[in-house]
């Protein structure tokens, strides 16, 4: 049961992809008419067990996770990532699982690269590395996976990446949406994974809300002071029919791209992620074409 969990926490590398920087703050860019200047920043989460089902298997998750994403128009999109826990079973008996992750998207969306290993007890287990592209911008994705065996995958046009669908996201709340439906396609389960997504919007949280509620990394760096949206995110098996998705994200975006509040769902088990830390990073400057 633990090893059937530990394939599940690697779901929240995928997940926490759409977490990317600058997602409010291109839709404050856009509602300005600004160019869009995505942040990068670098965050730490404490991740602990926030409710299990007794057929989980599992009684105690504890660690950290390191979110860290770079980038802009001009050079794409760099996401690493890595996520080391302790997983505790009903025999007490303890696992440590290390997560780490690395994707690069272009900045157009037309070529996604995504690498990922997965270690339990310091021994080196699943590998998954590999790239796609599209030729134009309404072209079908290509995919070509070298491990953990070699492969190629033909995804309809629709399929986002990441970065993509955070970006779609935006224009939707734009438009005034509080619900956004996309296929997204990230390089999870050994890149043999597209995902069905529905995203839930809530309304805009005004400046200065619950400041006085906000981790001391967040208020030293002023997350009180910026708006707000709660944004919940369900992954479902392509054309499965489930009602309910294999897992999701609920997470606090702020304006400025930062997020914190993390829950990931499982279904029979869900952790909680608190921010602990906060380092904004100096990123190039980039002036895209119009």
């Amino acid at each position: 049961m633990v090893e059937d969990g530990s394939r599940k926490v690697l779901a929240l590398m995928v997940a926490a992809m759409l977490l990317d920087a600058g997602l409010v703050a291109r839709a404050e860019a856009l509602a300005a008419k600004e160019p869009v200047k995505l942040v990068a920043h670098r965050a730490v989460y404490e991740m602990t067990l926030d409710d299990a089902r007794s057929a989980s298997g599992i009684t105690g998750i504890d660690g950290r996770m390191v979110f860290e994403f770079t980038g802009s128009p001009c050079d794409g999109y760099s996401l690493n990532m890595r996520m080391v826990t302790q997983m505790t079973d009903t025999q007490g008996q303890t696992n440590m699982t290390d997560l780490r992750s690395s994707t690069w998207e272009q900045g157009d969306g037309q070529k996604f690269r995504f690498q990922s290993a997965q270690y339990l007890n310091d021994k080196l287990g699943d590998v998954t590395m590999g790239r796609a592209f599209r030729a134009s911008p309404d072209a079908g994705v290509k995919v070509k996976i070298s491990q953990p065996a070699a492969g190629e995958l033909d995804l309809p046009a629709q399929v986002l990446f990441p970065t993509q669908h955070s970006l779609a996201l935006i224009d939707a709340a734009l438009a005034g949406q509080s619900l956004f439906q996309a296929r997204i396609y990230d390089g999870s389960e050994k890149g043999r994974k597209v995902y069905d997504t529905t995203a839930f919007i809530g309304k805009m949280i005004k400046p200065g809300t619950d400041s006085d509620k906000l981790e001391p990394a967040a208020k030293e760096k002023g997350l009180g002071d910026l708006a707000s949206w709660p944004v919940s995110i369900g992954y479902f098996e392509p054309k499965g029919g489930d009602l309910v998705p294999s897992y999701q994200i609920d997470f606090r975006l702020y304006a400025n791209g930062v997020s914190r509040e993390l829950l990931i769902d499982y279904g029979d088990f869900s952790i909680h992620g608190t921010l602990t830390s906060l380092e904004y990073l100096k990123t190039a400057e980039c002036h895209p074409a119009p």
